[in-house]
């Protein structure tokens, strides 16, 4: 619309941009609470202590893992070894996206590395898809031509392994897991667990039926709970990276909603998204009709934003329902001349709530 260069308005049209602040002023922010640490409760500092710990008794551990399944030659254990070093690669992962996200915005850096949680979610995803194929692999061979498997050594090493994962996990649970960067680094944990529980049935059967194939068997049982846990993070992660509205923010409905709301004629070019793990946002196009005042209907329509679905950073660009506002838009075409007049602004979001 209107630019500092741009054409004089005419009486009674508005530009107003909702980043008001919290007196309800024309140019400041409309951000109820600050994001930058999201932490619900929960310091970044403590977040960063519970997950350190884990890894410290995660990498410890996996080294003993790795050790005991060479000498018993057991593929589930040398597969748990391969999913506890995904677990540690996904804690470093989740505290250096932790310090990334932490840094304040500057520069081009609109919004600071908040990504950085969900670019680490994406990897941790990509991670589990990875070894699941080569573990499935392995299994495989392994159920064609299965190997003599020490089962008393698996059994307690696995067990062994159920207490470390049980520690790890009720140490990331105490962390902010509404952070999909740290829900990832829990969900490998989780699986891993599950994973040492497979492992000590397949070393039972082992030791009391001589049926070496039940370690391959474990291993495949494993494979597929580390895909299913990987799905889903690369998932989650791509509707982030790919601007998708967040789940329970329907646009169609929230720009229905909005456009019911007392002076609004039209509400267009709404979009949602969110900027990392319980930071969403939304822009739109509000027209309001000619006798109501644009602060105050914009002011409401971000309080409602802000209560109803807890949306606390909006931008709403706010005009006037008179015919200077369906022309300003109109741009000269390429052979110079006046180009159609548009209601809308470039490339919007095809719905148009009224």
């Amino acid at each position: 619309m209107t630019s500092a260069t741009g054409p004089e308005k005419t009486p009674g049209e508005h530009h107003v941009h909702a980043h008001g602040d919290a007196h309800g002023h024309g140019h400041g922010s409309h951000d109820g609470h600050g994001h930058g640490s999201h932490s619900h409760g929960v310091s970044p500092d403590a977040d960063r202590r519970y997950l350190t710990a884990a890894l410290v008794l995660i990498g410890a551990y996996m080294v003993v893992e790795v050790v005991v399944g060479v000498i018993a030659q057991s593929l589930a254990l040398i597969t748990d070894a391969g999913h506890m070093l995904t677990d540690a690669f996904s804690i470093v992962l989740a505290l250096i996206a932790m310090r990334l996200a932490a840094r304040p915005a500057s520069g081009r850096w609109t919004y600071g590395l908040k990504r950085a949680e969900i670019l680490s979610a994406q990897i941790n995803g990509i991670t589990f898809l990875l070894l699941v194929v080569w573990f499935t692999y392995e299994a495989i061979h392994r159920l064609v031509d299965p190997p003599d498997v020490e089962g008393g050594l698996v059994v307690a090493t696995a067990v062994a392994g159920i207490v470390v994962n049980v520690a790890a996990a009720w140490l990331i649970s105490r962390a902010n897991r509404s952070s999909l960067n740290v829900e990832g680094a829990y969900q490998h944990i989780l699986n891993d667990m599950w994973a040492f529980i497979i492992t000590t049935v397949s070393g039972v059967i082992v030791m009391t039926t001589g049926f070496a194939r039940a370690d391959a068997v474990a291993s495949l049982v494993v494979a597929a709970l580390m895909l299913k846990a990987g799905v889903a993070l690369v998932r989650e992660s791509w509707k982030i990276l790919l601007e998708a509205a967040p789940a329970g923010l329907e646009p169609d409905h929230i720009g229905a909603e909005l456009a019911r709301q007392d002076g609004v004629a039209e509400v267009h070019d709404l979009h949602i998204w969110t900027i990392t793990s319980g930071f969403p946002a939304l822009s739109a196009h509000v027209l309001v009709d000619a006798e109501h005042d644009c602060h105050a209907v914009r002011d409401r329509l971000a309080q409602l934003l802000r209560e109803r679905w807890e949306i606390a950073h909006t931008t709403l660009q706010v005009d006037h329902v008179v015919p200077s506002v369906w022309t300003i838009a109109a741009a000269p075409g390429g052979d110079g001349a006046a180009a159609p007049p548009s209601a809308h602004c470039v490339d919007p979001r095809q719905t148009t709530d009224r």
